[in-house]
């Protein structure tokens, strides 16, 4: 699936209209092309959560660079955050059984739904037109996967997800240029223990 023209087809679709979206913020620096990306198309809220983040010193840092960058990035229309509290009891429940697996295994995909699910209903709840994560933007990230994901949870919270895969069209390269000029902290692993480990190579 070609999931960057699949997002093509939605902005035209909606090019006479300005539709809420409810975006899934894993950092500032992936959030960064996204926000300049589709600001124009769309009403954004962010919603940070993320309780695999490894402690809540880092939760708090992420979520501060987060807060910095929608000061700091020029925006067509307001650009709003909610941030869930830290708690990071869910992942480490979800992750039962899978301490072993690799990264950018089966740990990584329950992680990836367990958030996307929480966008899903959070975006039910409160009406949004759409919903979806910045996660694609990272080439260490399955846009597949997430996809799939997006559109399992859009079918059962009767919510759409917005196909997506924000590393096309050079988005991760530009999310790099604007963490510099933004002076963004860019943190060396996913957020969680275990991908901090194979950082380390632990």
């Amino acid at each position: 699936m070609n999931y960057q023209l699949m997002l093509d087809e939605i902005l035209k679709e909606n090019e006479d209209k300005l539709p809420t979206l409810l975006l899934h913020s894993c950092c500032a620096p992936c959030s960064s092309y996204v926000l300049e990306y589709l600001t124009s198309h769309f009403k954004i809220t962010l919603l940070f959560y993320n309780p695999n983040i490894v402690s809540k010193e880092e939760y708090d840092k992420r979520l501060n660079e987060l807060k910095k960058l929608v000061e700091l990035l020029p925006h067509t229309n307001a650009i709003d955050i909610v941030a869930i509290d830290y708690d990071n009891g869910e992942f480490y429940e979800m992750a039962k059984g899978l301490e072993d697996i690799l990264e950018g295994g089966e740990r990584c995909f329950k992680c990836y739904r367990l958030r996307l699910e929480r966008a899903a209903k959070y975006a039910r709840e409160n009406d949004f037109d759409y919903f979806t994560t910045t996660l694609s933007i990272s080439p260490h990230k399955n846009a597949q996967k997430l996809n799939q994901i997006g559109e399992e949870l859009a079918e059962e919270y009767q919510v759409s997800y917005l196909y997506a895969d924000f590393k096309k069209r050079n988005g991760y390269k530009r999310s790099i240029e604007l963490s510099k000029k933004y002076d963004l902290y860019r943190q060396d692993f996913c957020g969680c223990i275990y991908s901090q480990r194979a950082r380390r190579g632990e």
